[in-house]
């Protein structure tokens, strides 16, 4: 997924905040180990013409950046889920969705 950012620390998630005051951002975070999050992160790849130009995606490696797994669920104030999507406006989760609800077309609606 060419057009995804890679969430590696802290500060670029506070920057990810910090932008969808201007801009939707989308957070997927993965599970690099999971079947349900290779099918969704599959679901999103077929999918991704749905939301292309209307937000900012955004990928985390959850096994690697656990701490930055943790730290979104924490600011956030929204369980941890893995595969998780997050959809963020004004500095706030205006959607999330896991598992097998991960729907690029049901996303759409949020963006």
């Amino acid at each position: 997924m060419n057009n995804w950012k890679e969430i590696k620390s802290e500060e670029e998630f506070y920057s990810i905040l910090k932008k969808s005051n201007t801009q939707t951002q989308i957070i997927f975070k993965d599970s690099t180990s999971c079947g349900i999050s290779a099918y969704a992160k599959h679901r999103l790849t077929e999918g991704n013409d749905k939301l292309i130009g209307k937000a900012d995606f955004n990928y985390l490696d959850l096994l690697n950046y656990r701490s930055v797994s943790n730290l979104i669920a924490s600011e956030l104030n929204i369980g941890h889920q893995s595969p998780q999507i997050i959809v963020l406006k004004n500095e706030v989760p205006v959607h999330t969705v896991s598992h097998h609800s991960i729907d690029p077309e049901k996303i759409a609606a949020y963006v």
